[in-house]
């Protein structure tokens, strides 16, 4: 596959991810819930959707999705460190300048993640 391809259904998936991350982020934060629970919740939601399309188009191979245990268990480690960096940000954020500010921000976080997301799906994650 090349790598052309990949990347724009990675940002694709990417897009759609960062949607759903940022729709949960923004619906449980105006319902009270603080900061740090609350990017998790977006976190948790946007990652059941990213894994799983990514695995059944973006790095599928020959039409086969790549999904499974020890791919779920790579992108479970990865995901954990990049969501601690996610959470780090919404929280100083939503601490410093404020919510609204953390609501603009969640999806340029978002995003500086995703080139070091798509470098650890393509090589080692989903391979």
């Amino acid at each position: 596959m090349s790598l052309a391809r990949q990347g724009m259904y990675f940002i694709l998936v990417g897009l759609l991810q960062v949607l759903v991350d940022w729709g949960v982020f923004v619906g449980l934060t105006s319902l009270g819930v603080p900061a740090v629970p609350a990017n998790l919740g977006g976190r948790i939601s946007g990652a059941c959707l990213g894994f799983w399309l990514n695995g059944r188009i973006t790095f599928a191979d020959a039409g086969k999705p790549r999904l499974g245990g020890p791919r779920l268990a790579r992108f479970l480690a990865v995901w954990v460190v990049l969501t601690a960096l996610s959470t780090a940000a919404m929280a100083w954020i939503a601490d410093g300048p404020g919510l609204g500010w953390a609501w603009l921000a969640k999806p340029l976080v978002e995003a500086a993640l995703a080139l070091t997301s798509f470098m650890f799906a393509r090589h080692w994650i989903y391979r």
